[in-house]
């Protein structure tokens, strides 16, 4: 038994303190100190064996007394949109866990529209908790004026939005992704592509669309006309049902896996065979993905990695004081992922 820990008797365990984590980490306190504190400055190696000692131990640093010491709360705000749809809630999923692989605490604000009156009261809520900073999650056109409106002295990140905002960024490069989809598509001898557009409100749609253009405009191919939807399989099934009329039509891109997955049904109903007859490509790859039938050729963004990214944007912010004002961007490149939904033209 460990007298020191568990006050030499069974059942009168004592919570443990900052110089039992060490001890058990083979580091000073004053490094457990920094890897509560100060993490960007403790190598990751390090970093890693203290967390994990402070796990096993289950060692829950005095929050008023973090404060006192540092002017930190060890707490991040997030404003986010509120909506099930998959590319928002996987970032928000991203920056929880990269936030908790470092000891921060999540304090998330959910908003049913971002314009400049509901991003500034869910940004004052979280000031009212003494957050350390906040990451906005900005998939809408309409957040920008609201950003623009927020305290200079606030330490902010924003998380996918329109990149010539003057803010720190993290992003998935949507047009990157689109260029990919529509070159994949063209390679096959496809003579142009369609395109089932999200939502002209929607930042990743306009990226999504931007890129699809620019393709076809570079090949010396007539674009279409955008059909647009609203993110959903039903919209994906009405503008299908459209498609589907038209024998012209061999590939099709879709803004996301969702509305692909209509666009797949509409198709099929109608006598046109995937990839036989058309090829489709969505944007996601959301986990059924490979299970759409026939599996989905679509867009992987790596959610994990926009969530590391913004924290990371946010440490740098914290630790050398600045505010939310322009600062760097980080992209994060997405990847084209082949299945058996896009073949050669017929």
């Amino acid at each position: 038994m460990d007298e020191g820990r568990n006050g030499g008797r069974p059942g009168d365990r004592r919570s443990a303190v900052m110089e039992d984590v060490a001890e058990l980490a083979g580091v000073s306190a004053m490094t457990v100190s920094r890897v509560l504190n100060s993490p960007e400055r403790v190598r990751p190696a390090t970093r890693s064996r203290v967390l994990a000692a402070m796990r096993e131990l289950d060692y829950r640093p005095n929050l008023a007394a973090r404060v006192l010491a540092t002017g930190r709360s060890g707490v991040l705000g997030v404003v986010s949109f509120d909506t099930t749809l998959y590319g928002p809630a996987s970032t928000l999923y991203g920056i929880e866990r990269a936030a908790r692989a470092h000891d921060y605490l999540i304090s998330i604000v959910s908003l049913s529209e971002l314009n400049r009156r509901t991003i500034g009261e869910g940004v004052d809520r979280l000031r009212g908790q003494n957050v350390d900073g906040v990451i906005i999650v900005a998939p809408h056109e309409s957040a920008a004026e609201g950003l623009r409106d927020l305290p200079p002295e606030l330490p902010l990140v924003v998380v996918g939005a329109a990149e010539h905002l003057p803010f720190p960024l993290a992003s998935v490069d949507q047009r990157l992704g689109a260029v990919r989809a529509v070159r994949h598509l063209l390679s096959l001898g496809h003579e142009t592509v369609w395109h089932l557009s999200g939502p002209a409100s929607w930042v990743d749609a306009n990226g999504r669309a931007a890129g699809w253009r620019a393709t076809l405009e570079e090949a010396g191919r007539a674009a279409p006309e955008v059909l647009v939807g609203d993110w959903s399989a039903r919209s994906g099934y009405r503008l299908g049902q459209r498609l589907a009329r038209d024998p012209s039509v061999t590939a099709v891109f879709a803004a996301n896996d969702a509305m692909a997955l209509g666009l797949l049904r509409a198709l099929r109903e109608a006598g046109r065979r995937v990839p036989e007859d058309v090829s489709v490509v969505g944007f996601d790859d959301v986990p059924e993905s490979p299970y759409f039938s026939p599996p989905l050729t679509t867009v992987h963004q790596n959610f994990g990695e926009v969530g590391t990214s913004a924290f990371a944007l946010m440490l740098d912010r914290i630790g050398d004081g600045s505010d939310g004002g322009s600062g760097p961007r980080r992209i994060v490149e997405p990847e084209l992922v082949v299945r058996e939904s896009t073949g050669a033209s017929r």
